[in-house]
């Protein structure tokens, strides 16, 4: 099984950017923490991160036919992005939604994720745990199939 994680907008300053809401590790520690729950999972994962609508846009429609499943931080294009929305719509690929925080008890603009209503599933508030999770879901998800 193959999957691509994909990263939004600011997570490449993870541990610099607002420490006390989305922790002191740096992006390099969770590339790390996704490659040994991939391992421990027994899958494949790709990490792609951009801080660029189209491009996260670009490599979802090329994961059809590539990746078996997608787990997606899409950041501050949650909340925005219909483009995202709609690219993970046209390629069909089971595909789980991660946040290292909880956006249900954040600012109010934060609660609505367009993501969502393309994902399976979302795990939020749960820190890097939230990718190991996702990754685990859909593992399940393709032997369930």
């Amino acid at each position: 099984m193959k999957i691509l994680v994909l990263n939004g907008p600011n997570l490449n300053l993870l541990g610099i950017r607002e420490p006390e809401i989305y922790g002191k590790e740096n992006y390099a520690s969770l590339l790390a923490f996704i490659r040994r729950a991939a391992e421990e999972e027994g899958v494949e994962a790709e990490c792609f991160q951009s801080n660029h609508e189209g491009v996260l846009v670009d490599k979802i429609q090329q994961a059809l036919g590539v990746f078996d499943g997608i787990v997606i931080n899409p950041a501050a294009y949650t909340h925005t992005s219909v483009a995202i929305l709609d690219a993970l719509r046209a390629v069909h690929i089971p595909t789980v939604e991660v946040h290292l925080s909880d956006i249900s008890s954040r600012e109010e603009f934060r609660r609505f994720s367009y993501v969502s209503l393309a994902a399976l599933k979302t795990y939020a508030g749960l820190g890097f745990e939230g990718y190991h999770q996702a990754i685990r879901f859909l593992k399940a998800h393709a032997a369930d199939k």
